[in-house]
């Protein structure tokens, strides 16, 4: 369950409204952040279960988000540029049991140069002043990018890609996200 999920990566602190801090100065987001970025991520699918083969995470933290995901795509890559965090996650999912997704030490903005599969959807959890246009070609066709966009003022945003060269923006709702930051660090 979600609670099991939440107690498990964040401890009994959990709070329904608040989004938690989980150290180097990184926060978990509130549960209705990770369901709402869910259900952006997925809104194309129809039916339940493992509706995706293959998922992009940018910024997985604890790996709260990473879980969620497990339950909706048969692999989750999740990309963690703060290797304590890296150990957390792992550690984490390991607990709860969760095989389908691997965690990896390395720089989402680099992401596009480092990876050469194609996505049904990429979720990043920390927000770039502008969408990270090199992260489109790292989508399949009709696939969503789902990102919170701005410095202090952000927006949930969706970028789905159309075609080789086009994709569509649309804006959703006002969030606060750490920002993303380029470069691996070992603390």
């Amino acid at each position: 369950t979600a609670y099991e999920i939440s107690a498990c990566l964040v401890g009994s602190e959990m709070c329904i409204r608040d989004r938690l801090s989980i150290g180097h100065r990184q926060t978990i987001s509130q549960p209705y952040i990770v369901a709402r970025m869910t259900e952006l991520l997925i809104q194309r699918f129809a039916g339940r279960g493992l509706v995706m083969k293959n998922v992009l995470e940018i910024g997985s933290g604890c790996g709260y988000q990473s879980a969620v995901l497990a339950q909706l795509s048969e692999n989750v890559l999740g990309l963690e540029r703060i290797k304590p965090l890296v150990r957390k996650s792992r550690i984490n999912l390991l607990e709860l049991r969760i095989s389908n997704v691997k965690i990896k030490h390395a720089d989402g903005f680099q992401a596009a140069d480092e990876l050469e599969e194609c996505f049904d959807g990429i979720l990043c959890a920390s927000a770039p002043r502008d969408i990270p246009t090199e992260l489109i070609p790292l989508l399949k066709k009709d696939a969503n990018l789902v990102i919170p966009v701005g410095s202090s003022n952000q927006t949930l945003t969706v970028v789905t890609k159309k075609s080789k060269q086009n994709y569509i923006t649309e804006e959703y709702d006002k969030v606060s996200f750490v920002p993303m930051l380029g470069g691996k660090t070992n603390h």
